[in-house]
């Protein structure tokens, strides 16, 4: 094998940063307990996106990050609302730079539209993260790392064209603001204007952002910074296509049918100021003061031909729903903690301890639209989007609290040279106020792991871990269920090679969910109008990885996933996740006289997957979408030191797809064949 060039690694409290590495895995990480680990020294199994290979693979969206991640199922509903799924559960847990950010469980938007071109790599720890995360769902967590000044001088700037007319600019610039560079800033600006495979669809993106790194003296750095994102869409859908016509066949439209009107919009936007003081004392300890502040918010109004089944011969039939809707959640936290190591018995280990506090809070108004409204629409497939838009009345307003308060410990035991044994717990306090009250109180969310290594290469792991999530279903009597719980077992091997420039795991799982709430189809008197009862539910499988450099200029992201999720009564739930998943993407830098052209590609598979749904003819069924790949390619060529253009080619064989099947009722297409050519210039 070819000898590997030198990596550049540069490291913090949240672990080696991607940007300039050229590589397609991390360095070390800290999502899973704070403690700053490779990946190899980690107990769970964890998924990275590195700055290198969303510029390969041209991802400037999460979404589009989200798909090129092993083992995440991506759903897309409409043409704003989407929601990403891990080991059979939807993802709701997210940080930033380490820090969570709470999940009022209502569309409080500006998560998962963020743009790419602030972050240095993007983490997805898989299975439950109480320990870290606090409240939420037992699939996984994401973490997304801000990108972090430099002290030499480092800018550049790019620009884009592709299909359906998407333009795009973006501009980078960091270094030393003295000469000493005690003092280091970045700044980031990026826009974007696109169109889309749907009719009358357009969407406007502006992402800004900014941060400051002071070496207050030789032990202490101050940071301070501020990230900005609008997006303004027109077009929307609300839902999507309707999945049947009236015959019961399926409703077969072309892929640029938008069902939305064209006045209807769905603006989110994310406004974010965070800071921290950082501390090192004597024998290596480490104190860090996190504080954050955000502004998640949207404005729609939203108009969506997405109900009924339409006549196949007349088109009659459907009907415009409409809806405006405003709202807003403001999340402040906070985090203190400190990590260094100890000795005992005569060996060194490590600990973390910390406590934190959140409080988010959500306010909204519903507005219907006022009587005498006409939404009547003659003709389903002759529809172009052109229709009056309804005055609006208020129909409800939401005023929710969330509160969290927290402390955690965490020790990484080293019993030998070879064995590390990782013990945690997060004791939590939760409340939510507002339209329904949830509280849990000292809540013990514990963590332990185990590593032991075989040798240099190898080693071997096993890991519990947990999360809870109150909830405000209530059973046929009133009663407010208890908090939805997950357990997460986890069993595997790991590998690391070339000095941690190539990682691969195996690992198999399972989750054990407690109080998953499902209607009470029993029939039975109830108190309450929608009543729920409590069930069980378990999500077991294997994933296999593999990341980083197979050799000189040869890069490698690889996985493959297999879960299968079970009810009380041992029927198969969460079927649109697909059950099996392929994921493999390289890149490689051409030898001798071509070695300034870099040519890569991809390619992903999904299982069958299905959904139940209403037919209007047959009643309940299910709705299959058989496997298919997707197939990707990129090539670039670096014309100058400073100069290089790329083209990247999605859905080679444009292949037709689902991204969602039965959300009222609905599909929704994925992306056909597109194309985008870029280029850059470094300073």
């Amino acid at each position: 094998m070819w000898e590997l060039g030198e990596t550049r690694v540069i490291s913090n409290q949240l672990g080696t940063i991607t940007e300039g590495n050229g590589s397609y895995t991390p360095g070390t990480i800290a999502t899973a307990t704070r403690l700053v680990l490779t990946p190899k020294q980690t107990p769970q199994s964890i998924s990275v996106v590195t700055r290198q290979f969303m510029d390969d693979f041209n991802l400037n969206a999460i979404d589009e990050v989200m798909r090129h991640t092993p083992g995440i199922t991506v759903s897309r509903l409409d043409s704003e609302r989407t929601t990403y799924y891990s080991r059979g559960y939807s993802i709701q847990n997210y940080q930033y730079d380490g820090i969570p950010t709470l999940d009022n469980g209502v569309n409080a938007a500006g998560n998962n539209l963020s743009d790419t071109a602030i972050y240095d790599r993007i983490e997805v720890i898989k299975g439950a993260n109480g320990l870290l995360s606090g409240a939420g769902k037992p699939g996984a967590a994401i973490n997304f790392v801000r990108k972090k000044p430099t002290a030499d001088f480092n800018a550049h700037i790019g620009a884009s064209g592709g299909s359906w007319d998407n333009y795009r600019s973006e501009l980078d610039v960091s270094g030393a603001l003295n000469d000493s560079a005690s003092v280091r800033a970045r700044a980031v600006a990026a826009f974007q204007d696109k169109h889309s495979f749907q009719d009358h669809y357009e969407r406007k993106t502006s992402v800004y952002y900014g941060i400051v790194e002071m070496d207050l003296d030789d032990d202490t750095l101050l940071t301070l910074g501020a990230d900005y994102q609008d997006n303004d869409p027109r077009g929307s859908s609300w839902a999507a296509i309707p999945i049947f016509n009236s015959d019961g066949n399926l409703n077969k439209v072309s892929r640029s049918f938008n069902p939305g009107a064209q006045w209807s919009r769905w603006e989110q936007y994310t406004r974010t100021a965070f800071a921290s003081l950082e501390r090192h004392f004597a024998s290596d300890w480490v104190a860090k003061f996190e504080l954050s502040h955000k502004l998640n918010g949207y404005h729609a109004r939203l108009g969506s031909l997405s109900g009924g089944a339409p006549n196949p011969r007349t088109g009659s039939g459907s009907a415009l729903y409409s809806g405006k809707f405003t709202g807003e959640t403001k999340t402040d936290t906070a985090e203190l903690y400190a990590t260094g190591p100890f000795e005992l018995f005569g060996r060194e280990h490590e600990l973390v301890v910390g406590t934190s506090y959140s409080r988010a809070r959500f306010d909204a108004k519903a507005y219907d639209a006022a009587a005498g409204y006409n939404n009547r629409v003659d003709n389903f497939y002759t529809w172009n989007g052109n229709i009056a838009e309804p005055d609006w009345k208020l129909s409800r307003t939401d005023d929710l609290t969330t509160r969290q308060t927290a402390s955690y410990i965490t020790a990484r035991f080293k019993p030998t040279d070879d064995l590390a044994l990782i013990l945690g717990s997060r004791f939590a306090n939760f409340t939510r106020s507002g339209d329904s009250d949830q509280k849990e109180s000292g809540r013990a969310v514990p963590y332990a792991g185990v590593v032991y290594d075989l040798n240099p290469t190898y080693a071997v792991y096993a890991s519990y871990t947990s999360i809870f999530n109150p909830q405000s279903s209530q059973d046929r009597f009133g009663k407010t269920l208890e908090p939805n719980e997950g357990d997460n077992y986890e069993v595997g091997l790991k590998g690391e090679w070339f000095d941690g420039r190539l990682n691969a795991s195996l690992a198999y799982f399972e989750i054990h969910e407690d109080n998953r709430a499902e209607q009470d189809r029993s029939g039975q008197p109830s108190q309450v109008l929608s009543p729920y009862v409590a069930t069980k539910a378990k999500s077991k499988g294997y994933e296999a990885e593999i990341s980083g450099e197979l050799a000189r200029g040869w890069q490698v992201q690889a996985g493959y996933t297999h879960k299968v999720i079970r009810d009380d009564d041992g029927d198969k739930i969460s079927t649109w996740e697909p059950e099996d998943q392929v994921s493999l993407f390289t890149s490689y830098k051409l030898p001798g006289e071509l070695e300034r052209m870099t040519v890569g590609g991809g390619a992903r598979w999904q299982g069958k997957s299905w959904q139940a749904v209403n037919n209007p003819v047959r009643g309940r069924e299910d709705y299959t979408q058989e496997a298919y790949w997707l197939v990707d390619l990129m090539t670039r060529y670096q014309f100058t030191d400073s100069l290089c253009g790329q083209v990247n080619l999605n859905n080679l064989f444009d292949k037709k797809y689902f991204t969602n099947v039965g959300f009222y009722n609905s599909y929704y297409y994925g992306d056909p064949r597109n194309v985008s050519v870029s280029a850059r210039y470094d300073f």
